[in-house]
């Protein structure tokens, strides 16, 4: 588990409420967080949640997306994203499909969720989904440099744990 120190914080001077100077105490929890020295605000610092996607056609094979942009540009993965504020992960899972594969799909299973490291974020807790493909053709898009799809024993490396994670469930189960 990560601890909490002031390093966690740096680089977090400014209330997002009123602009004020943020100063860092322990709270009432006994955990140290920035506090508005104006208006009381606390800034919390979470993990920023994720949606990745097992997209498999009617052959059992996956859907990797070759990476443009960081982190781990270059990689493969599979395609995902970052849950938008107004989106449930199945909704971001959905829409992570088509922007990033240009397929149109719909969650046939939730994978369960993964928790690690993130090199932009700190931590990233991602929500796994097997995906049925509906519609579309496969195409990069977004993000994506490249989307293909590949067999099981085919498979390179993935740029991420939490999608090694994902499709070893999967291909355990098949």
């Amino acid at each position: 588990m990560m601890s909490i120190s002031e390093a966690t914080y740096k680089n977090i001077n400014h209330c997002l409420r009123c602009g004020s100077k943020l100063i860092l105490r322990v709270d009432k929890e006994d955990k140290l967080r920035p506090h508005c020295s104006s208006c009381g605000w606390i800034y919390y610092k979470n993990p920023i949640p994720a949606s990745a996607c097992v997209i498999l056609n009617e052959k059992e094979e996956i859907v990797i997306i070759k990476r443009k942009a960081e982190p781990n540009p270059g990689e493969w993965a599979l395609p995902s994203g970052y849950i938008e504020i107004d989106q449930s992960p199945e909704e971001a899972a959905v829409v992570e499909m088509l922007e990033e594969t240009g397929l149109h799909g719909k969650v046939t299973e939730f994978l369960g969720y993964y928790d690690d490291t993130s090199p932009i974020y700190e931590k990233v807790i991602s929500f796994g989904f097997l995906m049925k493909p509906t519609g579309g053709k496969l195409q990069a898009g977004d993000d994506a440099a490249e989307a293909r799809y590949v067999p099981f024993n085919n498979l390179p490396a993935l740029a991420f744990p939490s999608h090694e994670h994902f499709v070893n469930l999967v291909r355990k189960s098949i």
